[in-house]
């Protein structure tokens, strides 16, 4: 009796042992839920130059559309110089992207950066003039001849990089012109002369661009002395850094710079 009990045991050990593992079968682990990032929350407000309102009006959209849990209020478009000042002075902002170096070096100076800046695109000038070009200019001596022949020439003031630029081209090229007005962005120089209280000024080949038949562009070989350069940082200040990053990281982005091309920015 023993004996047969003994047997009746090891079959059914047996028995339990097949059913738990089949030779040459792998067990399946449990699955584990893949971790998901957390959807970014907050604020965001961006100072740009106003040479960019087109391409950051175009990333804003997009941003949103990609992070709906973040308000992304309207960018202040202006000159760098006076952003910066804007800046310095305590006005609040997550993102600032400049037209030039040396405002953003007034930002950095002040310890209102985070890390060091990146250039993310560069612009270059052109002479801005009426439809089919009334007046002929076909140079920069030409634009300058104007100046002093009566005409009305309009330019970026000295402190904006729009006007940085267009004085470093005049005087590389030894011509002297004398302004009717220096603007304090590059978007009134380009208004002065759609709205005809101008014959002509110098913009960035953007403005151009985005003023479609309201004005024709004539380029310079000079302007290739004056290529400005475009930086972009996040602010120590910044309401939701992760978010300020975020943005920043979308404008550094392949997207990014096809938005920038496709208005007509250069990759720098």
């Amino acid at each position: 009796m023993r004996g047969r009990a003994l047997v009746g045991a090891a079959a059914v050990l047996l028995a339990l042992v097949g059913c738990a593992s089949t030779p040459g079968t792998a067990s399946t682990p449990t699955p584990t839920p893949t971790a998901t990032a957390p959807e970014l929350t907050g604020e965001l407000t961006v100072f740009a130059a106003a040479s960019l309102q087109g391409a950051f009006d175009a990333l804003a959209a997009e941003f949103a559309s990609e992070h709906p849990g973040v308000t992304v209020h309207p960018a202040t478009y202006d000159g760098s110089s006076t952003l910066a000042t804007q800046l310095v002075g305590g006005a609040s902002a997550d993102v600032f992207a400049s037209a030039d170096l040396k405002n953003m070096a007034t930002v950095t100076d002040a310890g209102l950066a985070v890390g060091t800046p990146t250039v993310f695109t560069t612009n270059t000038l052109e002479i801005v003039v009426a439809p089919d070009n009334p007046l002929g200019i076909g140079s920069l001596a030409d634009l300058a001849a104007l100046s002093t022949s009566g005409g009305k020439v309009v330019l970026c003031a000295a402190e904006v990089p729009c006007g940085s630029a267009s004085h470093k081209v005049l005087d590389g090229a030894g011509l002297t012109l004398t302004p009717v007005s220096e603007e304090q962005n590059v978007k009134a120089v380009l208004t002065k002369v759609q709205t005809g209280d101008a014959d002509a000024g110098l913009v960035y080949r953007t403005d151009v661009l985005a003023a479609g038949d309201s004005v024709e562009g004539v380029e310079f070989p000079e302007a290739a002395t004056a290529v400005n350069e475009y930086p972009i940082a996040v602010l120590s200040g910044a309401a939701d850094p992760d978010v300020a990053q975020a943005f920043v990281d979308l404008v550094l982005s392949d997207q990014g710079r096809r938005i920038l091309t496709g208005l007509g920015f250069t990759a720098p």
